[in-house]
């Protein structure tokens, strides 16, 4: 088995491409060790010392370390958890908490913004960030404010502000005048 590596804007975090399937559809973001009960493979991940989060996406895996650790120090455990995970064929995600991370629900007198606020981010904005090992869900929507989950790269990621500020919110304001800001959420 080869898994490759990729770089991320974010530079805690290392973008793991196992070469397999790692969710049928959606994401999975596991922000601590203690989120991780629901996966065997974020647990054998989280058994590597420095590892502070995890996330996956349908054929990849993201991992963040602690500031205080190289990844030369443990990105040859991280890629021996990987791959000692697939070996083993041990699910990915058990129990039902294999349910795929998606949008939050919103109804009531704005659900067509909302509709077309998820529809854009889901063809234009989610594709482009999970090829930088993240995902930005919809969180809410108040008065002309988008509230967005940034999950994976994407959450502390010293570039994300202007993702969301230069890119995220003049593609809605853009395409839907009644969006007028777009701010970040924590989980």
């Amino acid at each position: 088995m080869f898994i490759q590596t990729e770089s991320t804007p974010n530079p805690a975090t290392l973008k793991f491409l196992p070469g397999q399937t790692v969710l049928e559809t959606g994401t999975a973001d596991f922000p601590s060790a203690e989120a991780a009960g629901s996966s065997p493979l974020a647990g054998r991940i989280f058994a590597v010392n420095g590892v502070t989060a995890v996330f996956f996406g349908t054929d990849f895996v993201t991992v963040t370390k602690d500031e205080g650790v190289e990844w030369d120090h443990i990105k040859p455990a991280v890629l021996g958890a990987v791959m000692e995970h697939y070996q083993s064929g041990d699910a990915v995600m058990t129990g039902e908490a294999s349910a795929p991370a998606g949008h939050a629900a919103h109804d009531g007198p704005d659900s067509e913004i909302v509709g077309q606020i998820k529809e854009l981010l889901d063809t234009r904005v989610r594709p482009a960030v999970a090829q930088d090992g993240g995902d930005i869900t919809f969180h809410g929507f108040d008065r002309g404010i988008v509230y967005l989950h940034m999950q994976g790269a994407c959450a502390g990621c010293p570039s994300s502000t202007l993702t969301l500020k230069m890119g995220i919110e003049n593609l809605l304001r853009h395409y839907i005048p009644e969006v007028l800001e777009v701010r970040p959420v924590a989980a």
